[in-house]
């Protein structure tokens, strides 16, 4: 993050730019963002921009990390990457320069004390309670619904925009944008839409606005294709009733809408916005700065890296359930400042505490922390598609295209560690791809035992006795101790005599880097995945499905770029299937070939933890969506 950034003037242009009165958010004054390495014995440097180049990355070999299976403290692996100092020079521009844990203020800390400088003036106004102010680690991307499938970006963006399904606190199908939907036969889905809904520049909401959304969704640029199949007929019926034609019947089809957010076609033919915006995009589009959904939010101003402000629609269709006016985001890298700023009242709201802080937030007098488990898998993945990698010392073949490998990888990895010296117990180990809650047959699977003694045999066996070097790509801002994961990943490998280059770098790097748009350009990869519908059917098409056919949208998440036709075969009978008994045998069938493979090693389901005020009311869902229609702030 520049010093200019942190005190909410960009480089480039100038102070931010404000929506004018009745018109949707205008254009940011700068994209900037912000970058951090993560590796240790570095500090932290927050100046690569969000959608130009990766500046501002390094990365971490296994003799840099070797100190963490031979005894590196537990303070450093939660802390790597977190703590840096700023020149004296940008230090003397800041006044007030605070002092937390020993280390100067970070760039980070710079960005908390100057962006809330001039937020907490809002804090004396007689509507102060009905402001909440919300810090994540990382920030937005875009505000294009269909830029990037992840969950960070469908609770931002679920706040201005909807879809024609929702999920109440139980995660429960609800109607949103459609009032109501029926199977009058099994390829046909029916839906209709509510009246009088207005999208927030004033254009009605109607069918042309669904169709649009249908094409745009699946076009080229979109992250979220899979959310409609390319072979489904999207038709009019009226201005208010759309059907969906389906070429075999599909029982879960709306179950991924909730995040499927409607556009309005009048509006992105007039913004040049008609095709998604890429998440590799380097420069962004009308979509990526501007938003014009039918939610109970505008966004009043959006300067990228630095600060959005959401206010109430007063024109909204529906009936909110809480009580805020504004919302006020900043992104807040720096762990120990997002505490402090919640500890010290300057924020409502942080995702996710760290879990070192998790009881000094608990047994603060002014702040709580909302524990559940979460249904998001954290794992990893390798490129099995490509002839070479394309980040290793081996030429002329692919490691992990060999099966040894790959069970080499899993059983090197040490789970209960990481459990507990990373993750502090705040992890549930799996077996599968997929958090138990949502698979019935679960407790069928058992995890391979931790062996690296086996695993330094197969490498062997494979042609590898004396290992071989590979990148590893990671986030640092995006799960809980993503990267810390990694450096014990890289540790752990470094045992059986594989060197693994880390590189750590801020989620909206890292994910232009490795998903579909940036051309999945990694060979050895973390990842975490919640599946939009709840269902298994969801992880094996779209993480585990070969994606071998430019035309279909299966794999779209398969970075690695797995591929066995058998599994695809039961995946797509699974799709279909109306017994559920038979369903979750064909389910498991498939899960098993996926273990036999060494498909992907999955490391566990991470906990929730959201840091609280103790004047907010807000509920907490299993999916990590922090929804704050549904919070409320009192004096």
């Amino acid at each position: 993050m520049r010093f200019e950034q942190a005190v909410g003037v960009s480089p480039r242009e100038g102070p931010q730019r404000k929506r004018p009165e009745g018109k949707p958010s205008g254009p940011a004054s700068s994209i900037d963002g912000y970058g951090q390495s993560t590796c240790p014995a570095r500090d932290p440097r927050r100046s690569s921009p969000a959608y130009p180049g990766i500046a501002g990355q390094h990365c971490c070999t296994a003799v840099q990390l070797g100190a963490f299976l031979a005894g590196m403290t537990l303070a450093r692996v939660e802390n790597s990457g977190q703590h840096g100092s700023i020149s004296p020079a940008e230090q003397s521009k800041i006044t007030g320069a605070a002092v937390w844990r020993g280390s100067r203020m970070s760039v980070g800390q710079s960005l908390f004390a100057a962006t809330l400088a001039g937020t907490l003036a809002l804090a004396v106004s007689p509507a102060a309670s009905q402001t909440l102010r919300y810090a994540n680690q990382g920030d937005l991307k875009s505000l294009d619904p269909y830029t990037l499938n992840e969950s960070t970006t469908h609770a931002h963006l679920g706040h201005v925009y909807q879809g024609l399904t929702a999920r109440d606190k139980d995660l429960k199908i609800i109607p949103a944008l459609a009032e109501s939907w029926e199977t009058p036969e099994p390829t046909r889905w029916r839906f209709h839409l509510r009246k009088g809904v207005k999208f927030h520049n004033g254009n009605p909401f109607t069918a042309d606005d669904v169709v649009f959304s249908a094409d745009r969704v699946r076009k080229k640029g979109s992250n979220m294709q899979t959310r409609l199949a390319p072979d489904v007929k999207v038709v009019k019926v009226d201005d208010y009733t759309v059907d969906f034609l389906l070429p075999s019947p599909n029982p879960i089809l709306h179950n991924a809408w909730d995040v499927w957010y409607i556009m309005n076609k009048k509006w992105a033919e007039e913004n040049n916005v008609v095709d998604p915006t890429p998440v590799a995009a380097t420069t962004p589009s009308y979509a990526s700065l501007n938003e014009n959904g039918t939610g109970p939010f505008i966004i009043e101003s959006h300067q990228p890296g630095v600060k959005t402000v959401f206010k109430a629609n007063p024109n909204y269709w529906g009936k909110v359930e809480g009580n805020l006016k504004e919302i006020i985001f900043t992104p807040i890298a720096s762990d120990a400042t997002r505490v402090a700023a919640l500890l010290s009242g300057e924020v409502d709201v942080i995702e996710p505490v760290p879990i070192q802080d998790i009881s000094r937030v608990d047994s603060s007098p002014n702040a709580q922390v909302l524990k559940g488990p979460e249904l998001r898998t954290i794992f990893l993945g390798f490129d099995q598609m490509r002839d070479e990698l394309l980040y290793s010392n081996i030429k002329g073949k692919n490691p992990f295209k060999d099966a040894r490998v790959r069970e080499a990888f899993y059983k090197a990895i040490d789970i209960e560690l990481i459990k507990t010296r990373v993750m502090r117990g705040l992890s549930t180990p799996s077996a599968l791809m997929i958090a138990p809650e949502l698979f019935v047959l679960s407790k069928e699977f058992t995890r391979p035992k931790f062996d690296p003694d086996g695993a330094k045999k197969l490498l062997t066996e494979a042609g590898y006795p004396d290992g071989f070097e590979v990148t590893m790509d990671c986030p640092n801002d995006r799960y809980v101790n993503d990267a810390a994961i990694c450096q014990a990943v890289v540790g752990m490998l470094a045992r059986i005599g594989v060197k693994i280059n880390l590189l750590a770098q801020p989620k909206a790097q890292y994910f232009a880097k490795v998903l579909k748009q940036g051309g999945y350009q990694t060979s050895f990869y973390l990842l975490g995945w919640t599946p939009s519908t709840m269902d298994s059917h969801n992880v094996l098409y779209d993480i585990m499905g070969c994606r071998d056919d430019a035309k279909s949208s299966r794999g779209e998440a398969n970075l690695g770029g797995y591929c066995n036709k058998e599994f695809d075969a039961i995946t797509d009978k699974v799709l279909v299937e109306a017994d559920t008994a038979k369903r979750n045998q064909l389910i498991k069938q498939a899960y098993e070939i996926g273990m036999k493979d060494w498909s992907y090693i999955p490391l566990h389901q991470q906990a929730l933890a959201w840091g609280v005020s103790k004047k907010v009311n807000l509920p907490q869902r299993a999916d990590n969506l922090v929804m704050f229609h549904w919070a409320t702030k009192k004096e």
